[in-house]
């Protein structure tokens, strides 16, 4: 028998943000929340995704454990201005039992056809800057701190409830010694001479902060003629400044600036903090913090967060700026691995950034769709 609750209280919400840390314990692979953050997340007054978006959250219990949990989300942006009529599920684990599966599943099913929505697709958050996709391969690598990690067994579920995949996201890696250094510094100089573009580089968190805005604006430029994106409200800018850029690095943030001073491209990328997160176990307090802190200073692999480059530029050799530019920056610090996050299988243009540098593909993953009634 399962039995299903809606979350309705902190109690419950914990063991909503608690249960992955027992489905997945002991495993090398999966890489903790910050608990904190993560019960951040459904906070209303914290959390600015939650202006456009209503979410529930529900816990399946077996002999009164919890054996899985479902986030059933309506970005309600994304149905009444962009007209996409879909219902959105996310924080989806569960023990391997179709019975516990189905049943959350069917709460998404339930919930959409109440508000008259055509289809549901998942997992993914509140917006585009939020973990996205079930794990397809790649199992016996570590995650990332912003990606989803999954048991092997999670797809046979989706297949069986009926869903479909919708889209495909590839993860690819590479090793820094490959990198042509010499190429991107001299194409670096001609790209920049010929299009009259300079770099940008910072070494203040303020600095940053004073740019950002505009940094996100091209973001939502760059991207938005892919599939289901949701562009950043001005609130959920000031959210991403707090939550990811007060913390990384400035000379980790590279912008491309034309000759009137307008970013016509950017790249993030960040150090690795998953093996520090293992450590932690999501707690921050009272050493977690200093996990961190190591890993921010001494970490040999980095994670590229986020690249977005002006529609009018994407042709013009640009990416050899900011590569050249990281390139100077990553050399005398030890970098030895790249790994990028989740790209969409079908953007051929952001994959053909990658092409000299020997990319290796070590995970895939999908979203899965259904269609309602």
């Amino acid at each position: 028998m399962i039995d299903i609750i809606k979350v309705s209280n902190n109690s419950e919400l914990r063991e909503f943000v608690m249960f992955p840390f027992k489905l997945y314990k002991g495993s090398k692979y999966w890489v903790p929340p910050i608990i904190e953050q993560e019960m951040n997340s459904f906070n209303k007054d914290l959390n600015p995704n939650l202006k456009d978006s209503s979410v529930e959250l529900f816990l399946a219990f077996q002999d009164k454990k919890v054996v899985g949990r479902i986030a059933v989300i309506i970005n309600w942006y994304e149905v009444k201005k962009q007209k996409t009529n879909k219902i959105r599920f996310g924080w989806f684990d569960f023990i391997d039992d179709f019975d516990v599966s189905k049943v959350l599943l069917d709460k998404v099913v339930e919930s959409g056809n109440k508000n008259k929505l055509k289809y549901m697709e998942g997992p993914m958050g509140f917006s585009n800057l939020d973990k996205v996709g079930v794990l397809t391969s790649g199992f016996d690598i570590i995650s990332t701190m912003i990606t989803i990690y999954n048991y092997d067994y999670y797809k046979n579920h989706y297949e069986k409830y009926g869903l479909k995949v919708e889209k495909k996201f590839h993860e690819k890696t590479f090793m820094f010694k490959e990198i042509d250094t010499t190429y991107y510094e001299k194409m670096s100089r001609i790209v920049k001479t010929r299009n009259k573009l300079s770099e940008v580089n910072f070494t203040s968190t303020n600095d940053v902060m004073k740019r950002a805005n505009d940094m996100f604006d091209l973001f939502n430029e760059s991207y938005s003629k892919l599939s289901s994106f949701v562009k950043i409200s001005e609130i959920q800018k000031e959210y991403m400044k707090k939550k990811f850029l007060s913390f990384i690095k400035p000379e980790y943030i590279k912008f491309v600036e034309n000759s009137q001073n307008k970013i016509v491209a950017f790249a993030i990328i960040m150090p690795s903090f998953a093996k520090a997160l293992q450590r932690m176990n999501g707690k921050l307090f009272p050493f977690g913090f200093l996990h961190m802190l190591y890993a921010k200073k001494f970490n040999k692999d980095v994670t590229l967060y986020l690249i977005g480059i002006h529609p009018d530029y994407q042709k013009m050799g640009v990416t050899a700026i900011i590569f050249n530019s990281f390139i100077q920056t990553l050399k005398n610090k030890g970098i030895q691995v790249c790994r990028r996050t989740p790209e969409l299988v079908d953007n051929i243009s952001v994959d053909k950034i990658w092409k000299n540098f020997n990319p290796k593909l070590i995970k895939t993953r999908s979203t899965y769709k259904l269609n309602l009634n």
